[in-house]
């Protein structure tokens, strides 16, 4: 009786070679031959699943979302069914940085991948659907959130594409080891005081209950 194939562990297996060298030799490093030699399959295999290199890319890319929802999910657990949205983006951008070797890992891939697109429009146009829901998801919580908004002060749209540049452009400093963790954490604290107002002190609450201090009407 043939071996069943299980194609599900095949294509994991090739998804954890494929990551590992574009994490360690960047995406140019990348082809079907070495991604068959670091998971000690054929070239042959590799091609079964993955066509081209812009499928592998796309692939690559898709690992890493994966990845980076399974640890949003877990940030946020603690925060209960209904975070106050300061506190929910904040648990999210945080987790987003590349601020332990696993989420470095998969920051220069997501870099490089983003690099690779900017050159093959076809290939980027695979993102505009998951930027634009990202956006509107952050500029959502900024509305319910911020009593900034009520009074003109804040636009949910426009705080939401600066507070995920802020995100992504503090990553790109913290995997070239220009920013430490904490400075990073700091900046991103600071941009969500912009959004929202200064945090209260410990022990504070706001008439929303989300822990923030309205900022008094002028």
């Amino acid at each position: 009786m043939p071996k069943r194939v299980d194609h599900r562990e095949r294509r994991a297996l090739i998804a954890d070679a494929l990551m590992r060298v574009a994490a360690e030799q960047g995406l140019e490093a990348v082809s079907l031959r070495h991604v068959a030699a670091a998971a000690e399959v054929s070239t042959g295999m590799v091609q079964h699943y993955f066509r081209t290199r812009d499928e592998m890319m796309v692939f690559a890319l898709a690992v890493v979302r994966e990845r980076n929802e399974a640890r949003v999910r877990k940030a946020v657990e603690p925060l209960g069914a209904t975070p106050a949205p300061r506190a929910l983006l904040r648990a999210m951008l945080a987790e987003l940085l590349p601020l332990d070797e696993d989420r470095r890992a998969d920051g220069r891939v997501a870099l490089a991948f983003l690099a690779y697109t900017a050159v093959r429009p076809a290939v980027a146009a695979a993102l505009h659907d998951e930027t634009a829901a990202l956006l509107a998801f952050v500029a959502g919580q900024i509305a319910a959130g911020s009593p900034l908004v009520a009074d003109g002060r804040v636009d949910p749209e426009r705080a939401a594409v600066g507070l995920l540049a802020v995100m992504e452009g503090l990553g790109i400093y913290v995997l070239g080891g220009h920013y430490p963790p904490e400075t990073a954490l700091a900046a991103l604290d600071a941009q969500l005081d912009l959004i929202f107002g200064p945090e209260p002190p410990p022990g504070a609450v706001s008439r929303d209950g989300s822990g923030r201090r309205r900022p008094a009407r002028r």
